[in-house]
C-alpha cells in the first residue's frame, strides 16, 4: 500500500542517501557538497528552508519528495518549488512518484498557492512524459541562471 507522509527528523539518513543516488543517476556527483547533517539542519533546524513529504510502500520509505516555499510576483502569491522527486529505483513503477506529486500539488492548493514548479535535465524522457502525463507542461522561453561555489562566494560581505 503507497503511503505519503509529513517527513520527520529519523528521515533524514534515508533522503539524503536518495540524494546521493539522485545525483548518480543524473551524473552530477561532482556537484554533492552538503553533508547529511546539514540536511536535517535545513529541513527541521531552527530556521528551516526546505520540507520533505516522504512517500512509504507497504510500510517501507521507499520516495520523497523535497521542495520550498518560493514566491511570484506576478500572482502575488507564494508557490512551492519540487527540488527533488525520488523514488528507489526498485519502488518504481508503482504510482509512488504519482502520490507524492499529487499530495505535493494538494498541499500547494490548501496553502493557496498559484503554482507548483519544478525543473527537469533535457535528457530525461521518461520523467517528462510523467510529468506531463499529470498535465504538467514545460515553462518556455525562461532560460535558468544560476550563482554558486566561487562566483556566489565572491558576493560574501566583508
Amino acid at each position: 500500500m503507497v503511503e505519503v507522509r509529513a517527513g520527520a527528523p529519523a528521515d533524514v539518513p534515508f533522503v539524503f542517501a536518495g540524494v546521493r543516488a539522485l545525483a548518480e543517476f543524473e551524473g552530477l556527483t561532482h556537484l554533492l557538497d552538503g553533508t547529511q547533517e546539514e540536511l536535517h539542519q535545513h529541513l527541521f533546524g531552527a530556521r528551516p528552508s526546505c520540507e520533505i513529504l516522504v512517500g512509504s510502500l507497504d510500510g517501507e520509505a521507499s520516495g520523497y519528495a523535497l521542495f520550498f516555499t518560493s514566491y511570484s510576483t506576478f500572482l502575488t502569491r507564494p508557490g512551492i518549488f519540487l527540488e527533488d522527486l525520488f523514488v528507489v529505483p526498485e519502488r518504481r513503477g508503482v504510482g509512488l512518484g504519482k502520490a507524492l506529486l499529487t499530495a505535493l500539488a494538494a498541499l500547494a492548493a490548501e496553502r493557496g498557492c498559484g503554482r507548483l514548479e519544478w525543473s527537469v535535465l533535457d535528457w530525461n524522457k521518461k520523467a517528462i512524459g510523467f510529468y506531463e502525463s499529470l498535465g504538467a507542461e514545460p515553462v518556455r522561453g525562461w532560460i535558468p541562471y544560476r550563482l554558486a561555489g566561487d562566483a556566489l562566494a565572491g558576493y560574501r560581505r566583508r
